[in-house]
């Protein structure tokens, strides 16, 4: 299993009712969601991986199911896991979704490579 088809599918259907325009790459192994050309959300095995940004990070880790990114084996400040047990319900996932479109337009983008 590369990624959580259901989760995915789950988060598809919540950036559409929310109007946000949006497009599906895969990456790393998992399904990522760019919004305005950036990384804004993912699906990686099981996890939802959220980009919610440096100054929510240390409060979103006390949240059910939530957790360092560590995909390069060290964490990644401003990104964080959320385990299945903290998506359960679908108002816990779209708390996690609207973090992330929230952070979006502060976030910047990578570099194009050539």
């Amino acid at each position: 299993m590369a990624y959580d088809d259901f989760l995915a599918e789950r988060i598809k259907t919540l950036l559409m009712e929310k109007q946000v325009p949006f497009e599906e790459k895969k990456m790393m192994g998992g399904l990522c969601y760019m919004v305005d050309g950036k990384m804004c959300l993912g699906v990686s095995k099981d996890k939802l991986m959220a980009r919610i940004g440096p100054e929510i990070y240390d409060e979103a880790l006390s949240k059910k199911g939530c957790r360092e990114m560590d995909f390069t084996g060290r964490s990644m400040k401003g990104f964080v896991f959320v385990e299945p047990e903290g998506l359960d319900m679908e108002k816990d996932l779209e708390y996690w979704v609207q973090l992330c479109l929230d952070y979006n337009p502060e976030a910047t983008s990578s570099k194009k490579r050539k």
